[in-house]
C-alpha cells in the first residue's frame, strides 16, 4: 500500500507551505510532508512553490527580492481566497522550521524537498537545503535526521546530480517528471539554438537517467502515469521507486495502484487514508 505524502501540508483553512498545514497533515494520519525550496534575498531557504508572491500572500512582487525579515512581515492566505485569515497567524515557514517539525515527530515521517529551478540569481538552493538539513543533524547515509527520513526532489537533472555529488545517496533522490515532457522531445528536430530544442535535449536527458537508473526514485505527474504507462511500468519493474503526484481521489489513486506506486503526494492526506482504509501514520510496505 502506497504511503501518503502530503503536497505542501494538509491544504483547507491552513494555506499551503504554513506550520499549520504541516501540523495538520501529522495529526491526519500522512506518511510524509512535501514542501518546495526558494531562497530568500538573503539566501534563507524557505517553503515556498511560486516565484512571486502574488497568488498566496496579501502582497506581490518576486520572492528572490524579500529578505526573510521583510517576508515575516508578510501574511499568507489559503488557496482561493482574497484575504488572510483574521489573525494574521500564517507566516513564511524556513525549511529549518519544518525540519525540525517533522524530525521531532511522535512516529516517522518522510520529508519530501522539492529545490526550485531555476533561481532568478543563479543560487544553488540545493547548497542551501544540505546545510540546513546538515545543521539539524541530517545523515546522508541513512537520510535521517531524528523521525524523519529526507529524500530530495527535483526537475532538473543537473540539481539531482549536483546533491549526488556532495554525498547525498542516489537512492535519496528523486527526478520528477510531468506530462508534456515525452511530447517535448518532437522539438529536437526544430532549430538546434532555440529555447525549445535546449529543453526538449535537457527532457530527454532527464528521461534517460531514470532509465538508466541514475537515481532511485522517480515522480511523475498522475498525467505522465496515465499517458505513458510503458515507460512507467518499466521504471518499476527496473526497481525505480515511483512516486505520483498530485493525487486527487479515488480514479488517481487506483491508476496509482494500478502503476506500482510506493508513494502518492496529495492535497488531501486525511482523505486518501480514508479511501485506502489505513489507520493513520500507518505506512504502506
Amino acid at each position: 500500500m502506497p504511503r501518503i505524502i502530503a503536497h505542501r501540508g494538509a491544504h483547507g483553512p491552513a494555506p499551503e507551505h504554513s506550520r499549520a498545514a504541516y501540523v495538520q497533515a501529522l495529526a491526519d494520519g500522512a506518511d510524509g510532508l512535501e514542501c518546495d525550496v526558494r531562497l530568500t534575498a538573503d539566501d534563507v531557504a524557505v517553503c515556498w512553490h511560486d516565484a512571486t508572491l502574488d497568488r498566496t500572500t496579501t502582497e506581490q512582487g518576486p520572492l528572490a527580492e524579500r529578505t526573510y525579515a521583510g517576508l515575516r512581515e508578510v501574511l499568507l492566505k489559503p488557496a482561493g481566497t482574497r484575504r488572510a485569515d483574521a489573525g494574521g497567524t500564517h507566516r513564511v515557514l524556513r525549511l529549518a522550521e519544518l525540519v525540525e517539525l517533522a524530525a521531532g515527530a511522535a512516529r516517522t515521517v518522510e520529508l519530501a524537498v522539492e529545490v526550485k529551478h531555476p533561481d532568478p540569481r543563479g543560487r544553488p538552493t540545493e547548497d542551501a537545503a544540505l546545510e540546513v538539513l546538515t545543521a539539524a543533524g541530517w545523515e546522508a547515509t541513512t537520510g535521517a535526521v531524528g523521525a524523519a527520513r529526507v529524500s530530495l526532489m527535483a526537475f532538473d537533472p543537473d540539481a539531482l546530480e549536483r546533491l549526488a555529488g556532495q554525498g547525498v545517496s542516489r537512492r535519496d533522490l528523486v527526478l520528477l517528471v510531468d506530462a508534456g515532457d515525452p511530447v517535448a522531445l518532437t522539438r529536437l528536430t526544430a532549430r538546434p539554438d532555440d529555447d525549445a530544442t535546449r529543453a526538449a535535449r535537457s527532457v530527454a536527458r532527464a528521461l534517460a537517467l531514470v532509465d538508466d537508473g541514475a537515481f532511485g526514485g522517480v515522480g511523475p505527474s498522475v498525467a505522465f502515469v496515465r499517458g505513458h504507462p510503458e515507460r512507467v511500468e518499466r521504471w518499476v519493474r527496473a526497481g525505480r521507486a515511483l512516486r505520483v503526484w498530485t493525487v486527487a481521489g479515488a480514479n488517481d489513486l487506483d491508476v496509482c495502484l494500478r502503476a506500482g506506486a510506493e508513494a502518492v503526494i496529495t492535497d488531501q492526506p486525511a482523505a486518501l487514508r480514508r479511501i485506502l482504509g489505513r489507520a493513520p501514520g500507518r505506512g504502506g510496505g
